[in-house]
């Protein structure tokens, strides 16, 4: 029984999983603290607010809605999302793209219904092997396979 809970907690993706929420966490910190220590002020001053954007509110009726707490924090999850988005998932994208560009391509997966018995047939199928009807392959799997366009 502890075997198998050993070997649950130590598969890869279990201890990346934990060093990417760790690092998240402090990454989320370090750009919510920028964001009030610089952003929220730059705000307050843009609009003629008294310091830090950040501790702005309105009172009604004696209820205080602190709404520069809301500005602050979706300010810091916009910079949170756009550095991410362009410092991690942008390189990791043009990566996998350069690393798919060498494998081979399964000409046989991408498959498509015969257009006179709707037997599957693959894409780049000039006849269909069920009832032998010649068919016209399909360009996009022509293109993924690397093989000239047919006219």
């Amino acid at each position: 029984m502890l075997s198998g809970f050993k070997d649950f907690i130590l598969r890869g993706n279990i201890i990346t999983m934990a060093i990417g929420l760790a690092v998240g966490s402090a990454f989320t910190a370090v750009v919510t603290g920028f964001s009030t220590a610089f952003i929220a002020p730059l705000i307050g001053l843009a609009t003629r607010s008294t310091g830090d954007f950040s501790k702005a509110h309105f009172t009604v009726e004696g209820t205080d809605f602190p709404y520069g707490k809301f500005v602050s924090a979706a300010i810091a999850f916009v910079i949170t999302a756009a550095v991410l988005y362009f410092v991690v998932v942008v390189p990791m994208m043009k990566l996998q793209m350069r690393l798919d560009r060498g494998k081979p391509v399964d000409i046989k997966a991408a498959l498509r219904d015969c257009p006179r018995c709707f037997s599957q047939i693959p894409g780049i199928a000039t006849r269909c092997s069920h009832c032998t009807s010649e068919v016209k392959p399909d360009p996009q799997a022509l293109e993924m396979a690397g093989l000239p366009q047919q006219r």
